[in-house]
């Protein structure tokens, strides 16, 4: 069989159920999302989730493994470009693009940490140890266009899209978080 004739199999139940959980987490939140609910999304039969996950919490934390992962393909499809600059922009890009979803629901990552903070059982630091490699990339980048400011450029670039975020989801409004990406465009533009 040649490679172009290859069938792609189906993911596995384990991580079907974890992408599913990292997506209706986002869509329900942690509290109003029931195994079930994600069973169903992961179309899994619900007594299977027991198998992969003994707990609700063994789910969340595989949701987090998820945005983890997410995240490390995302910044290594921006590693590939030329420039440190078109690096930022690019990531700023796919946030703009996905401004409907923000704007029905927040950002996935942040409004999960928001969520965990609230809690007692320290999946609060798991989901941060995510932001923060976000953070030490957006550092690195600044820090490849020169600037000794780096740590606190990437503090600003993060902090306005968690921002714009929450805005877009309060006032359901996508085109807020267009207008921010044009700007914060423009703002790394001008740090060169």
């Amino acid at each position: 069989m040649t490679d172009s004739t290859k069938v792609r199999q189906k993911p596995g139940k384990r991580e079907r159920l974890a992408t599913a959980a990292a997506r209706v987490l986002h869509e329900q939140g942690v509290e109003k999302t029931t195994l079930a609910d994600i069973a169903r999304a992961a179309d899994v039969p619900v007594g299977n989730v027991y198998y992969y996950f003994k707990t609700k919490d063994q789910l969340v934390e595989a949701a987090i493994d998820a945005h983890g992962q997410n995240l490390q393909t995302i910044i290594a499809a921006l590693d590939d470009l030329p420039t440190p600059q078109e690096r930022l922009k690019a990531l700023v890009g796919g946030w703009v693009d996905q401004r409907e979803l923000a704007a029905r629901y927040g950002c996935p990552t942040g409004t999960l940490a928001a969520e965990l903070d609230k809690r007692e059982d320290g999946l609060d630091r798991q989901i941060a140890k995510i932001m923060q490699v976000l953070l030490d990339w957006a550092e690195q980048q600044f820090q490849a266009m020169g600037r000794s400011d780096s740590r606190e450029l990437a503090v600003a670039l993060i902090a306005a899209y968690q921002g714009i975020s929450l805005l877009t989801n309060t006032f359901r409004d996508p085109e807020l978080m267009a207008t921010e990406g044009c700007r914060l465009e423009r703002w790394i533009d001008s740090l060169t």
